[in-house]
C-alpha cells in the first residue's frame, strides 16, 4: 500500500513518525511524498495547545472526506479517546502515542473504527529508523512524571519509561554504521532518565557510554529540567567535547509564586544557579528556554520578574507562549483571568527583549571560529551554505561544502538568530 504521513507538534512526534515510516516500509508498504498518490494517509497529532490539536484534527477531517484509508496517531487520540470517532466518523483507525508500533498490524487488518490507546504500553519499534542524513533523533525516555499544573503531557503520554542503556547504545551504533554523525536524545524531561528506576545520574552515565562510539561526532539532548544540572552532568560536559554546548532549559516563569502554582519544583534562585553552573565552565554555553505569559493570576509584578530573570540568565533564544487552558489539567480549574490583549502585550515585550539579547550574545562571537557541521544550502540564499555550531547556533558562509562535513567558520557578522562568516 502507498502511504504518507503528516506530523504536527514536537520533536518526539517527529521521531515517532519516523519510526512508523520505517515499520511500514519493513512491512512491505511504499512511502510516497504526496497525499494524492497515497492510498493511506496517517496524521500524527499534538494536543499540548488547543490550536495544535485543531490543526491536526482539521487536516484529518479533510483527508477522511477523500475516500482514502485514514489513521490518526499521537497525543490528541489519547486525549479524545473513543470520542475521536464522534469528531471524525469516517476515520479508519486511531492509536495513542504509546501504540504507534501497532500501526502495520492494524493496517493489515483492513480496519474500520479501530482504537488502540496504548496507555502504559512500552511502544514497539522505538528503535526503527529510516536514515535520511547525518542527523537523527533517538528516544531515550518516554512519558513524564512531573505533573506541571498546565501540562497535559503526563495524561496523554503516560508515566516515565527509560529505555535500557544497552538498547540505546546498539541503536546509536547501528545509526553511526549507516552514516549518522549527530544524534539528539529525546525525553519529555530527558535528565530524569533512569529516575523512576531509582538510578542516580543515569543520564550522564548514558552519555559517557555513547561518547565511546567511534564515528559519533555530536550528541545533543532535549528537553531539560534545572534539577538535572548536577555536578556529574557538568563533569561529563567538561570531559567529552562530543556533547554539544547547548541546553534547552524551560523556565516558564521568573516568579517564585507562579513557579509554585505551576508545580515546577524549583525556585528562581535554583534555576539561575543551574544556568550559572553551565556558564561557569563555558561562558559561550548556549541556553534556550520556554516561557508562558498570562498564567492564571499572573500580575504585572510577576511578569516583570520573568523579564528580569530572562535578562539575568542571558538566554540565547526563547520561545514565548501565551497561556491557554488544557482540559483535565489543574490550571484549567483556575480562572483564565489575564486578558487576551494583555497576554499579547507581554508576549511581544518578551520577544523584543529576546531579539536584543540574542543579538548581544551573538555579537560577542564575532571574530571567533566556530566548528560547524554543514547541513546544505541556506534556505534564504542557496548560494550560501548553512549548518550549526556546538551551541546549536545557525551559521552561514559562502561556498559549498559536503553535507555532514566539518567546517571551520570565522564569524564576521552577527544577527539575533544567525551568525555569518567565512570558511577558513
Amino acid at each position: 500500500m502507498k502511504f504518507c504521513l503528516r506530523t504536527y507538534g514536537c520533536q518526539m512526534n517527529v521521531r515517532d513518525s519516523e519510526a512508523v515510516e520505517a515499520l511500514m516500509i519493513a512491512a512491505g508498504h511504499e512511502k510516497v511524498a504526496s497525499e494524492d498518490e497515497a492510498e493511506l494517509v496517517i496524521v500524527n497529532s499534538c494536543t499540548v495547545r488547543q490550536k495544535a490539536e485543531d490543526k491536526a484534527v482539521g487536516k484529518m477531517g479533510y483527508l477522511c472526506s477523500t475516500g482514502k484509508m485514514t489513521g490518526l496517531m499521537g497525543c490528541a487520540v489519547k486525549r479524545l479517546g473513543r470520542d475521536v470517532f464522534k469528531v471524525l466518523p469516517k476515520l479508519d483507525f486511531a492509536v495513542g502515542p504509546r501504540a504507534f508500533g501497532l500501526i502495520p498490524k492494524i493496517v493489515a487488518s483492513n480496519p474500520h473504527g479501530v482504537l488502540e490507546l496504548g496507555d502504559d504500553l512500552i511502544p514497539e519499534g522505538m528503535g526503527a529508523h529510516e536514515v535520511k542524513g547525518f542527523q537523527t533523533f533517538v528516544t531515550v525516555l518516554i512519558g513524564c512524571d512531573n505533573r506541571c499544573s498546565y501540562c497535559i503531557v503526563p495524561d496523554v503520554r503516560g508515566h516515565e519509561y527509560s529505555r535500557p542503556e544497552v538498547e540505546i547504545e546498539a541503536e546509536v551504533r547501528s545509526l553511526v554504521d549507516h552514516g549518522v554523525k549527530e544524534v539528539c536524545l529525546l525525553g519529555q524531561s530527558v535528565l530524569r532518565y533512569g529516575a523512576r528506576e531509582g538510578k542516580a545520574d543515569a543520564f550522564p552515565h548514558l552519555l559517557e557510554r555513547l561518547c565511546a562510539i567511534e564515528g559519533l561526532e555530536r550528541i545533543r539532548f532535549t528537553s531539560a529540567h534545572p534539577k538535572g544540572c548536577t555536578d556529574e552532568l557538568i563533569r561529563v560536559y567538561r570531559t567529552y567535547p562530543q556533547i554539544c554546548r547547548h541546553l534547552h532549559l524551560p523556565v516558564q516563569s521568573g516568579s517564585d509564586r507562579i513557579l509554585k502554582e505551576m508545580g515546577r519544583r524549583y525556585t528562581r534562585a535554583e534555576y539561575l544557579a543551574a544556568v550559572a553552573k553551565l556558564r561557569e565552565f563555558d561562558p559561550e554555553f548556549a541556553i534556550t528556554t520556554d516561557i508562558i505569559v498570562g498564567y492564571p493570576g499572573e500580575t504585572e509584578a510577576d511578569f516583570e520578574l520573568t523579564r528580569s530573570l530572562m535578562e539575568e540568565a542571558g538566554f540565547d533564544n526563547s520561545f514565548v507562549f501565551k497561556y491557554s487552558p488544557r482540559p483535565g489539567t489543574r490550571s484549567a480549574m483556575l480562572p483564565d483571568d489575564v486578558a487576551k490583549e494583555e497576554k499579547e502585550r507581554r508576549d511581544q515585550v518578551l520577544l523584543a527583549d529576546q531579539e536584543a539579547r540574542g543579538l548581544r550574545r551573538n555579537q560577542a562571537l564575532v571574530g571567533t571560529v566556530r566548528e560547524v557541521l554543514a547541513e546544505g544550502p541556506s534556505k534564504r540564499n542557496p548560494a550560501r551554505y548553512a549548518g550549526r555550531d556546538s551551541g546549536n547556533r545557525i551559521v552561514v558562509w559562502e561556498g559549498a561544502r559536503p553535507v555532514g562535513s566539518k567546517v571551520q567558520v570565522r564569524i564576521t557578522e552577527a544577527h539575533a538568530q544567525i551568525l555569518i562568516g567565512e570558511a577558513i
